[in-house]
């Protein structure tokens, strides 16, 4: 019975024709769909958010294909593991059975763990499916990463999910009110087992499943986010282009999305700072003042009231005249610095508190501004005089 079991492992797909969502890559007349078909499968990551289906989907090549499925979790197993499956998948090898390892979370191996796959991933051993959320480029050893096919996954749509649910819902004989099953879809964010899980929930609540009790089970959204991972670089990659791009609303809109979802406020204060002087410098020079203003305002009074502060900043940023002139002038003058070195700085320019210097020639001839004109004064050294870094 399935009240024994999380709905969402009882209702888990058995076959291709099954499975719902991911037409892009598991389409009639996809690659995959056709490799699966063919039983020329090769090793594989899956890249994609939590309930999109990458598990499933592993499971489902196997059994499709026939091979001896093997599921690890990289949080629980290593080497040794390893090598009990190689020993087994040798042994089936030799009477034409293949084996399908897959390492949930595979990103959670070290490299020492990775490297011990390739042997065993090149002579076809075993077929890798690898799952992880984070970006394989930074997650995965090269090494392993050529010998691997990525299959980018993407979060479900909320038709995919609202299929889902209402299949699940039927075949259980749950009854469910109109568009009740179009909220749950909406609020589980693209998580498959988020919305299974939700439908479950309101299940086991006695009485009429209502939207009130949607929103009471999920409390908010599940935001997807990772301090630490891709997400969190696409969005504050968003705000800060949004904010280039002078538009307040999708700027505020990231920001929240950033906030809401545990992002530490005084991280999202230095990168305004960073953007007040990269991108607006001197059209500006007010948004410096106003973007460091922000940063202690999130010191002094934290989150949530700092979330205005924040909102005030990066609408004003936004709505800000922009120049990179002094962004693109600094880049200049350090490029000119890693080629031309350590250039002597002129004489009349140097300061001169002994009385050795002073006999050396250290400031003489320099003009002192206040008193006299500098017009012919250069300061830059001799090699690059002239040169110019600001427009």
């Amino acid at each position: 019975m399935w009240e024994n079991m999380p709905l969402a492992t009882y209702f888990r797909p058995q076959k291709l024709a099954e499975f719902i969502g991911q037409e892009k890559i598991i389409g009639a007349n996809t690659w995959l769909y056709q490799a699966i078909k063919e039983d020329r499968v090769p090793s594989l990551i899956f890249w994609g958010p939590p309930g999109s289906g990458k598990t499933t989907l592993a499971f489902i090549i196997a059994k499709e294909t026939k091979a001896e499925f093997v599921e690890f979790s990289a949080t629980e197993s290593g080497i040794k593991d390893l090598k009990i499956v190689v020993d087994r998948a040798k042994s089936s090898q030799r009477l034409g059975q293949k084996t399908f390892l897959f390492i949930d979370e595979i990103h959670r191996w070290n490299k020492a763990q990775q490297d011990a796959l390739l042997p065993q991933v090149e002579n076809g051993t075993i077929t890798l499916i690898g799952a992880t959320t984070e970006n394989p480029s930074f997650a995965v050893n090269g090494a392993l990463l050529s010998r691997v096919k990525v299959v980018v996954l993407e979060a479900l749509e909320p038709s995919s999910l609202e299929k889902i649910i209402k299949l699940a819902a039927k075949r259980l004989n749950i009854k469910l009110a109109k568009d009740i099953a179009g909220l749950i879809a909406q609020m589980a964010n693209g998580d498959a087992r988020k919305a299974l899980g939700i439908l479950e929930s309101a299940y086991k609540h006695e009485g009429e499943i209502t939207a009130q009790l949607v929103k009471d089970i999920i409390n908010k959204p599940g935001l997807l986010y990772d301090k630490k991972g891709e997400e969190h670089y696409n969005l504050i990659s968003a705000l800060h282009k949004s904010m280039r791009g002078h538009n307040a609303d999708a700027a505020i809109y990231y920001l929240a999305r950033m906030l809401e979802a545990g992002e530490d406020p005084l991280y999202v204060a230095r990168r305004l700072i960073r953007f007040a002087s990269e991108d607006i410098g001197l059209a500006n020079n007010s948004a410096l003042m106003l973007a460091t203003a922000a940063y202690d305002a999130c010191h002094k009074i934290g989150l949530p009231e700092c979330a205005v502060n924040l909102a005030h900043c990066v609408a004003y940023l936004a709505k800000s005249p922009k120049s990179v002139a002094v962004y693109e002038a600094y880049l200049s003058a350090q490029a000119e610095v890693q080629k031309s070195g350590n250039l002597p700085v002129p004489l009349y320019l140097r300061n001169a508190p002994t009385k050795l210097m002073k006999e050396l020639d250290y400031g003489k001839n320099y003009k002192y501004t206040p008193h006299q004109d500098d017009s012919n004064q250069e300061y830059l050294p001799e090699k690059i005089k002239g040169k110019k870094f600001l427009p």
